[in-house]
């Protein structure tokens, strides 16, 4: 199931994001149920990361690389993670989080 949904994040345009279940269905659910929610969030290199979410799943299907574009969640730190470029830490060519996510969709516009 895909769904579109809009993330707010103050100083930034509204970014569109399609949560699709195909590869973390636990967890996009988990998102879904949780809506609405505010927390701050944080850039590191081209990644936005947020603190941490209501939202607490294990690794499912967890990656290690995502592509550009990807929306994850990171267990680790219960964070929605929105991918649009490199990482410090990965690289030159590949996007690498800080550990394995759990990818939850794409981001569609901007």
């Amino acid at each position: 199931m895909k769904k579109k949904i809009l993330a707010n994040i103050q100083g930034l345009e509204n970014i569109t994001i399609e949560l699709d279940d195909a590869f973390s269905p636990k967890t996009c659910k988990d998102i879904l149920d949780s809506l609405p929610f505010s927390v701050n969030a944080h850039l590191w290199g081209e990644e936005i990361y947020t603190d941490e979410s209501p939202i607490s799943q294990a690794e499912e299907n967890a990656k290690a690389l995502v592509d550009l574009n990807d929306v994850a969640y990171w267990p680790s730190g219960k964070a929605i993670c929105l991918f649009f470029g490199p990482t410090p830490i990965g690289k030159k060519g590949e996007i690498k989080p800080y550990s394995p996510v759990n990818v939850v969709g794409k981001i569609t516009d901007p």
